[in-house]
C-alpha cells in the first residue's frame, strides 16, 4: 500500500470520528443553535468522505455526490438558522 492510501484511510478514520462527535452534540444538545451546527459538521464530514471516496475509487463520480450534498446542507443550515432567529425574535416580543 502506498503513502496516498494510508492517507486515505487515515482520513476516513477521522471523518467517522468526527461524525460520531458531531452526532453526540446533535444529541445531547443543549440548545438548538448547538444541534444545527453539528448537523452542518456532520454535512461537512460527508463532503469530505465523499471526495475521499472519489480519491480512493480513482472516479470523478463520488465528487459529484459531495457537491450536492454541499449545496443541500449549506440551503439546510441557512434555513433553519432564519428558523432560529425568527423564534428568538417571536419570544423577545412576547416578553416585551
Amino acid at each position: 500500500m502506498t503513502f496516498l492510501g494510508y492517507a486515505i484511510l487515515f482520513g476516513f478514520a477521522m471523518v467517522i470520528l468526527g461524525v460520531a462527535l458531531a452526532s453526540i452534540r446533535l444529541i445531547k444538545g443543549p440548545t438548538l443553535a448547538d444541534r444545527i451546527v453539528a448537523l452542518d459538521m456532520m454535512t461537512v464530514q460527508l463532503v469530505a468522505f465523499g471526495g475521499l471516496s472519489a480519491l480512493q475509487a480513482g472516479s470523478a463520480a463520488f465528487l459529484d455526490v459531495a457537491v450536492v450534498l454541499a449545496l443541500v446542507g449549506f440551503l439546510a443550515t441557512v434555513c433553519l438558522a432564519r428558523y432560529l432567529e425568527r423564534r428568538n425574535s417571536i419570544n423577545r416580543e412576547e416578553q416585551e
